[in-house]
Formats: structure tokens, sequence, C-alpha cells
């Protein structure tokens, strides 16, 4: 009942339960709603995109065990310089589509992993020239992007390079042959597996 000393509440009340206009006001919240949880989602996304791209992440398997200890032993892991090249740097393109793409093939290692494919360092070794290879065809497909994302042939001075290094090097040579920087570079962070095949 509308008293004389509030008439204007009982026309808002009356304004708000129109059954045609009170759902526009969901409008401009829902939008708002969605705005921030739009933020948190990408927040929450890109958070474990970056942790994901940790060294401490990626080692954490025991299977990356193996891989790490030989990686501990190259110049990408300690050199004059204190540059390092963590997994992600060679493994994981920058760009994002190619990034996005690269995290979705990598959870088959969650599957492997669950399965105990490569658990022991005998089956590790046993399955090691699969796995290089894969890799190997991944950077060919991206003319070695990831080595590029801290090698240019433009820094280099190949004038400190040997003859043969530096020849090869040379954007002449390259297009001649096709080759990219793993058809050379193979086993700079790793052991290189037996050829078996």
């Amino acid at each position: 009942m509308a008293t004389p000393d509030k008439p204007e509440q009982s026309r808002w009340w009356k304004l708000w339960n129109r059954p045609h206009k009170w759902w526009l006001l969901w409008i401009p919240t829902g939008g708002i709603a969605m705005f921030f949880v739009g933020i948190l989602v990408w927040g929450g996304f890109h958070t474990a995109i970056e942790a994901t791209n940790s060294l401490e992440f990626c080692t954490s398997c025991h299977e990356m065990s193996y891989n790490f200890e030989e990686y501990k032993q190259t110049a990408h892991y300690k050199n004059e310089y204190g540059v390092r090249a963590i997994c992600t740097d060679c493994h994981v393109p920058k760009p994002w589509g190619p990034m996005i793409v690269r995290k979705v093939q990598a959870t088959s290692d969650v599957y492997h992993h669950l399965l105990g494919t490569i658990d022991t360092e005998e089956k590790f070794e046993a399955r090691r020239l699969e796995m290089a290879k894969d890799v190997w065809a991944r950077m060919r497909a991206s003319d070695s992007r990831e080595c590029r994302n801290c090698h240019s042939f433009e820094a280099m001075d190949r004038s400190k390079q040997s003859h043969q290094a530096s020849k090869k090097h040379s954007a002449k040579w390259i297009e001649r042959t096709g080759k990219t920087c793993i058809d050379c570079h193979q086993g700079v962070a790793h052991k290189l597996p037996e050829l078996t095949e």
C-alpha cells in the first residue's frame, strides 16, 4: 500500500514489475558479467600456458629425467654467456597459433605417461630414434623456427667460423640445398639416437 510519504517507491515498484521492461536490465548486467568472466578465463588460460612452459614443468615427469641430464651437459644449459635455452624454447613455437596447436599435440605425452610407454631408461632408449625423428620433422616443417628465435644468420660473425661452417651458413648455400638448421645440428641438446634403420 502506497503511503503519502513514499509515492516514489510505488512508482518504481510498478516500473520494475512491468513484465516487458525488467529483463532489459539483464542485457548490460550480462554484458558486464561476461566481460569479467572473459578476463578471468583468459587470465587463467594464460597462467596455465606460462606454467606449462617452465623448465620445472617440463622436467617434472620421471620420463624426462634422461633428457634433462643430457641437456645439462650442453651449451644450451650452461655457457660462458649465461644464456639458457629451456625445453620450450626449442620444442614450443612462440607464435600463439602454432603454440596452441603444439600444446594440444603434446597432450599425447600425458597419454603415454599414463601408459608407461617410456617410463624406464630401456624403454626410452628403444623409442629415442622415433621420438627424435618426430621432433626433427616438426623442426624441418617450420624451417627451424624455434632455432631462429635465438640464432640469426644476420647476427653471425661468419669470419669466426670454420670455412665449412661459414659456407653452410651462407644464404646462397641454404637456398641451393634447401637445408634448415636441424639438418646439420641434430643432437645439440640431447644425445643422438643410434641409427638402427
